[in-house]
């Protein structure tokens, strides 16, 4: 048998190990490179609140929306949080309160140019309209402009995250961030992986979750993911029973606060909530599995829908509310 000389032997041995040792410590490099700076596409309710967790957990964070007076009542927003949040936990060191204050919205920026925003960042999360074609549109715009390293999150609560994803050549480094309402309040981020989400991105994603004091929840890129999966068709066969005659709103509210524990009812929620939100996601499960029976709009949705009363936002919707907006 014809042996490769023993000089070689130790030079391919050699060259083997290094080859494995550079493939080691690059993978590890990338596996524990922890997310710093993030962009936060949107300014509105969830967006300014990811800044606010992102910046008070010591994150350099670009806030980016389509106009200065959006972004201005945005910061405004933040910081009216801030100093609540501060003065709870400085009671009675009202230097110490202001300088944490100070300190968070400095390491906030903001941006008109979405494409300028992204060009050095690590991690860009998306908190806009849940339209999926605005989402494909900015993200594809964004994929041009962010460093090959940068991975997407979208923080949507119902489009699938291989749709939006499918926009972009960064399917490997895109996942979801779903957080929850108030953002600076609940503890709970739902981290979504598609098919093709890389194990790297997506446990970059659970950590810079964890870095925000936050509880991540693994979940597939399936409709609704976890709690919306299990909320949604809830509190839609919370309607159809009402709808047929089983019970008042009030007493189907009434039975589960008191008989399952719950610290809402399920039309109190729907309020709450919003119930062009809720038809907006129920419409848009029944388009894509129309045999669901779980996934069937509601007559009474589509007609309160259609008068305008959206629940707590607009002073009427299953019952009466002091008016929002």
């Amino acid at each position: 048998m014809h042996r490769t000389p023993r000089p070689w032997r130790r030079r391919l041995d050699m060259a083997f190990a290094t080859h494995c040792l550079v493939r080691c410590l690059s993978s590890s490099a990338a596996r524990h490179a922890a997310i710093k700076h993030i962009t936060v596409i949107g300014g509105g309710l969830m967006g300014a609140g990811i800044a606010q967790v992102a910046a008070t957990t010591g994150h350099t964070v670009v806030l980016v929306d389509t106009s200065e007076d959006i972004l201005k009542k945005s910061t405004q927003g933040i910081e009216g949080s801030l100093k609540r949040v501060a003065k709870k936990k400085f009671a009675d060191k009202p230097e110490a309160a202001a300088e944490f204050l100070q300190k968070v919205l400095k390491n906030i920026s903001t941006n008109t140019d979405a494409s300028s925003a992204v060009r050095s960042t690590d991690l860009v999360v998306e908190a806009i309209v849940e339209n999926l074609k605005v989402k494909q549109s900015l993200f594809s715009s964004l994929d041009k402009a962010a460093p090959e390293h940068t991975i997407f999150a979208s923080n949507t609560s119902s489009l699938p995250i291989t749709d939006i994803a499918s926009a972009t050549t960064r399917l490997d480094r895109f996942g979801g961030l779903h957080f929850f309402n108030p953002v600076p309040m609940m503890k709970l981020v739902e981290v979504v992986r598609t098919s093709q989400t890389s194990q790297m991105a997506f446990d970059a994603l659970t950590d810079f979750t964890k870095a925000l004091g936050k509880h991540p929840v693994s979940c597939m890129d399936t409709p609704g993911f976890l709690v919306n999966r299990l909320l949604v068709p809830y509190m839609m066969e919370a309607i159809r029973l009402h709808e047929r005659g089983h019970g008042s709103k009030e007493d189907i509210d009434m039975a589960m606060k008191l008989g399952a524990g719950y610290p809402m009812g399920p039309f109190e929620l729907l309020d709450y909530v919003g119930l062009d939100t809720s038809k907006f996601i129920i419409d848009g499960w029944h388009a894509m599995e129309p045999e669901n029976p779980l996934f069937a709009p509601s007559p009474m949705l589509n007609k309160l829908v259609a008068e305008g009363k959206l629940g707590k936002k607009t002073g009427e919707g299953f019952y009466k509310h002091k008016k929002t907006l």
